[in-house]
Formats: structure tokens, C-alpha cells, sequence
């Protein structure tokens, strides 16, 4: 059995299945492995031996993008994937603490690199006919390295939603572990068809897409995800299987429902931060099997969800997982609950989750030693997320480290919060945030985006909320901003830092308050419903 991507592509090198769908092309793994191995050997011939083999991917979800990561696992070198959402000197800095010294990039992304001082680093166009050339004149490979399972296969960065993404070192024992299992689980074959539409610079795309297509020898859909197109190429490209991360599934949900949605050959999603309504719904709409989990870029702490999962919960975690309050660094207590079903004690049960045993698949921050300590404190890691535990050892998380709230004297997590929300049937997206109280402590506010063609009025989301048993009074909105999209990350992540940072604002859409010791909420200038186009 592999223990590398090198290994394990050497073994798809004869092999005449398709492994990539692109438009109207087909390329066998075969030719997939013999264009991966040319572009390899063209790059470890022109590197500076001197300095780390690491070459950045400015890339599209392409063809392209996929023989840059076929290259690097075949050459033994460190492929470092490139946010194309990233600008001026935000992108330079990427590209500089991944150490990069070669970087690929294609016509769409090229005009990205205009103006900007990249010292020591090569721009190659993929798409130029010279590189091209080069690539015909390339001798045979001789790797870069033999890799091991703990080498670094690619450095991703982290998203971005708490602070500048940090470059994960991820080894080719971590994809495989995960790929493997996951190929195993869903029963994948080279009779299957991957749809790979998140950002294959992306620890999900790689992990859950790329790698998962690779151990299962199945073939893979590269594209860039979009909610109208996603049931036309699945039925275009017979694909079988999705991964996703983030929001996918309510974009999906919310384009118009046709009475033949069902008819496609899609048989698994998997992915994780989807909600619970999303993941019901989709399954139900497109007759498929969705299994949604917890997953960090840095992959040190491991939670399963199964068919057992209460709703809310991501599943049990691993022996090592634990749930610490990071003052006291001890153990939470276990999670209450009252009659309702609201959390009875979250100043005691919720905590941070941990790995107890150490840094799990966690390789450490390339190049930033003082993120990886703070990670790696008391010889645990540290994942960043809040969380709490039932007596029967189900996890339910509370958002991020930054979304505690303290309102009126009491302490709130926000993700429990946007679990009511998302009850509201209207409702398509929601994150829920602390802006600053006029006197002390925080107030909680929410931003959120309707269905298409729904509507919502003050009193229907009073009404709403006194319903909500499980939810305590201080935890209701006081603002609520309403519009037609929320600020995300290129992996569909909420960024919920930049709707903080404007504060109690309406941004692009309108603004309701609640009264300050009341229930009723009121628009800023009017009492009239809110529609969506």
C-alpha cells in the first residue's frame, strides 16, 4: 500500500482510466502522469538547488492546477497553493512566507502580479508557448526527492477569517490517511466521477477532492463552483461525488427547485460547516447522501459524524479530543441542558477544542514559529474553536475563539445562536457577531440573507423568536442586518471579522433594532416587510 502521493500516482502511471474531465476533454491517468512528470522535471531542471524546491500555484481550478499537484507529489517537491483571491501586497506577502521561488500562474491570474516586487522568484505562464516548449523538450524525471510519509507535500493557507492565513505545512501521510478513508468509506471506484469545484488551493479540496479521486483511481471534474451550473455539470459529467467547505449547499438550495432535481447521479457530498437544515434539504432535494463534519486546515483534531449524530452536533471525537477552558487549561464540565433544551451552564461547558496528545497531523506554521507555539501550548493543540460536550459524548460546537460575547453579564457563543436562526424558514445565510454595547460588554448582532423570493417583517421574526424556546432572551438580536450576500472567504467561509469591523451598520441592505428591553424589532425607516429579489 502507498504511504505517499509519490508512490501512489507511480501506481496510476499505466493505468488508461480517466482522470480528468475538462469541457469536452478526457485525459486517461496515464497522460495525466506523463504531463505531471514533464512539468516536474522542466521545474527541478531550472531551481536554484541552493534554496527550498518550493514552487506557488497561481492557478484556476484547472487541468493546469492538477498536473502542478501531480508534479510536485511525482517530484518530490513542495507545492504551495496561492489564494487568487488575494491582492497587492497581501498576495507578495503569500507568496514570500511560502519561500516560494518558482510560480506558476495562467492567463486569468497573470495582470494579479502586475506592480508587485517578487525578489528571487521565477513567473512561469503555463499557458505560454515557450513553457510549453519546455515542457516537450523535458528529459526524464529524476525527483527532486524521495518523499516520505512525513515530508511536506504542499504548504496551504489557513483561511484568513481570524487574522493574515498562516501556511500550514501539509504532509503526504495526512492526505492519505483522510483520503484513503474517505475513498473507503464512500465505496469509490475508477468508475466514479469527482467534482471538484472548491479551490483546489484549499485544504478541503485537496484532502477531500484531490486526494479522494487519487485513491479511489476516479476521475476529476475541475471547476469553478457556481450554484446555477452545479445540477447541469453533474448531469453533463455523471459525477458521483462532491466535496464542499463552507456554504455551497445553501447557495445550491437557494436557486429555483425544479420538480426534476432528483433525476442526476450524484450519490455522496461531503464536506463540513454546512447547517443541519442544508444538509437535510439537500439530501431530500437531490436524493443524496451528505455527510458534513468538522475539518481544519491543520487536521490535529478529528471529530466523526454518523448516522447515530443528534442534530447539531458534529459527532464524537477522537480518544484525544478534548474541550478545555484555556485559562484554567483543565477540562470543561459536561454540557446541561433545561427543559427546553437550552445550555444550562456555558460558562462551564464551553471551552476550546484540544488535542491532548499533541499536534495530531499538525506539522506546524511554515515560517512563523509564534503562531505555531501559541497553537502548541501546554503540549497541547490548541484548535481555536469553542465547543461543549453532552453526557453521552456528543460535541456541538460554539463558533471561534473570537465569537465569545458577554452580554448583560452573561457569556454567549454565537454558533448556537445561528443554529435557532436557521430554523426560520425564510432564512438562507446568517452569521451571528458581537459589536460593542453603547455602555459595557457586547450586544449581539446578526447578519442575514433571505431565500430568493422571500420575505420577512419585524413581527414575523418576533414571532419567530418567542417561539424559540431554547433560546435565551439575552441571545435575541438586538441588531439585525439584512442583504443580499455576506462577505466570505474563497472557500465560502463567513468573514465575519469585516461584518464586526462596520459595526452597527446596514452595509448594502437595511437595518432593524430591537427595543432595548423588549421584543419587537423595527426597521430604520420603515415597518415594511424585506424582500428578496
Amino acid at each position: 500500500m502507498a504511504d505517499t502521493i509519490q508512490q501512489l500516482l507511480r501506481e496510476r502511471a499505466e493505468s488508461d482510466s480517466t482522470a480528468i474531465i475538462y469541457g469536452d476533454r478526457r485525459v486517461s491517468w496515464r497522460d495525466y502522469i506523463a504531463d505531471a512528470s514533464a512539468e516536474a522535471a522542466a521545474l527541478i531542471a531550472m531551481a536554484d538547488k541552493a534554496r527550498p524546491m518550493h514552487v506557488g500555484a497561481l492557478l484556476a481550478n484547472s487541468p493546469d492546477m492538477l498536473v502542478a499537484m501531480a508534479g510536485a507529489g511525482l517530484g518530490g517537491y513542495v507545492l504551495c497553493g496561492i489564494n487568487n483571491t488575494r491582492r497587492g501586497e497581501n498576495l507578495a506577502r503569500d507568496i514570500a512566507k511560502a519561500d516560494c521561488q518558482i510560480l506558476l500562474v495562467d492567463a486569468a491570474h497573470r495582470e494579479l502580479l502586475e506592480g508587485l516586487d517578487l525578489p528571487g522568484v521565477t513567473v512561469v505562464d503555463v499557458e505560454d508557448p515557450q513553457w510549453q516548449q519546455s515542457l516537450a523538450a523535458a528529459g526524464a524525471l529524476v525527483p527532486h526527492a524521495e518523499a516520505s510519509a512525513t515530508d511536506t507535500y504542499m504548504m496551504i493557507f489557513t483561511s484568513g477569517t481570524s487574522g493574515d492565513p498562516k501556511a500550514v505545512r501539509v504532509a503526504h501521510l495526512m492526505i492519505m490517511f483522510a483520503a484513503d478513508m474517505l475513498a473507503d468509506k464512500f465505496g469509490l471506484t475508477p468508475d466514479d466521477v469527482c467534482y471538484l469545484s472548491m479551490p483546489l488551493f484549499h485544504s478541503n479540496a485537496v484532502v477531500a477532492g484531490f486526494g479522494v479521486a487519487l485513491a479511489a483511481g476516479a476521475a476529476m471534474v475541475p471547476a469553478k463552483f457556481s450554484a446555477s451550473a452545479f445540477l447541469d455539470d453533474v448531469r453533463r459529467y455523471g459525477v458521483t461525488y462532491m466535496n464542499y467547505v463552507g456554504k455551497p449547499l445553501a447557495y445550491i438550495l437557494a436557486t429555483p427547485q425544479r420538480p426534476d432535481d432528483g433525476g442526476n447521479t450524484l450519490r455522496v457530498a461531503f464536506g463540513n460547516e454546512a447547517s443541519d437544515r442544508d444538509i437535510a434539504e439537500f439530501a431530500r432535494r437531490f436524493g443524496t447522501y451528505v455527510l458534513d463534519g468538522f475539518g481544519s486546515t491543520e487536521n490535529a483534531v478529528i471529530i466523526a459524524r454518523d448516522s447515530e449524530t443528534p442534530i447539531g452536533s458534529v459527532g464524537k471525537g477522537l480518544p484525544d479530543v478534548g474541550i478545555y477552558d484555556p485559562v484554567t487549561v483543565t477540562e470543561c464540565a459536561t454540557a446541561r441542558f433545561d427543559e427546553a433544551g437550552a445550555l444550562a451552564n456555558p460558562d462551564e461547558a464551553i471551552g476550546e477544542l484540544v488535542n491532548t496528545q499533541g499536534s495530531g497531523f499538525f506539522s506546524g506554521y511554515y515560517n512563523d514559529t509564534a503562531a505555531t507555539e501559541d497553537r502548541m501550548r501546554h503540549g497541547m493543540f490548541w484548535s481555536g474553536d469553542l465547543a461543549y460536550r453532552d453526557a453521552e459524548g456528543w460535541i456541538y460546537l460554539a463558533g471561534r475563539t473570537a465569537d465569545w460575547m458577554r452580554v448583560d453579564g452573561e457569556n454567549l457563543a454565537a454558533a448556537p445562536i445561528e443554529r435557532v436562526l436557521q430554523r426560520l424558514g425564510a432564512l438562507s445565510r446568517v452569521a451571528v457577531y458581537a459589536v460593542p454595547d453603547a455602555n459595557v460588554g457586547d450586544q449581539v448582532m446578526a447578519a442575514i440573507v433571505l431565500r430568493d423570493n422571500e420575505t420577512l417583517t419585524p413581527q414575523e421574526l418576533t414571532d419567530f423568536l418567542a417561539e424559540q424556546l431554547d433560546l435565551s432572551p439575552k441571545a435575541w438580536p438586538r441588531y439585525v442586518r439584512i442583504g443580499d450576500d455576506l462577505p466570505t472567504t474563497a472557500t465560502n467561509k463567513i468573514l465575519k471579522r469585516t461584518l464586526a469591523s462596520e459595526g452597527v451598520t446596514a452595509g448594502d441592505g437595511t437595518l432593524w433594532v430591537r427595543e432595548e428591553r423588549g421584543t419587537a424589532y423595527r426597521a430604520q425607516n420603515s415597518d415594511v416587510a424585506v424582500a428578496t429579489s
